[in-house]
């Protein structure tokens, strides 16, 4: 139990690191600089990538679901995201709601 606390103590430490570091050198880095450009690019990369493992490569619930309907999904999710004047939101509910009704018609429990 000792070995269990002491892991997520220095897993959370190693996370907020990140964050105490932030805090002081963040008004020391320009908004329009190379650095905070490449920042924004990196992080936009990570969440591409986290995206693209659960359409390609789920787990959990979605594990269920067909591949075409999780690109239909995405697909929906963009185009709501776009229509909606960059609405994350509404993005998100559009693609929560086609996963749902396409689990729901093909036979699965909602």
């Amino acid at each position: 139990m000792l070995e269990l606390a002491l892991l997520v103590l220095a897993c959370g430490a190693a996370t907020d690191l990140w964050r105490w570091l932030g805090v002081p050198l963040s008004g020391r880095v320009p908004a329009d600089s190379e650095v905070f450009a490449w920042i924004g690019c990196v992080a936009y990369a990570m969440v591409a990538s986290l995206i693209a493992r659960m359409v390609i490569l789920p787990s959990g619930v979605l594990t269920a679901t067909l591949l075409s309907e999780r690109l239909l999904a995405c697909a929906v999710g963009l185009v709501a995201y776009y229509a909606g004047r960059r609405n994350l939101l509404l993005g998100i509910l559009a693609g929560f709601v086609v996963i749902v009704v396409s689990g729901w018609l093909r036979g699965g429990s909602p």
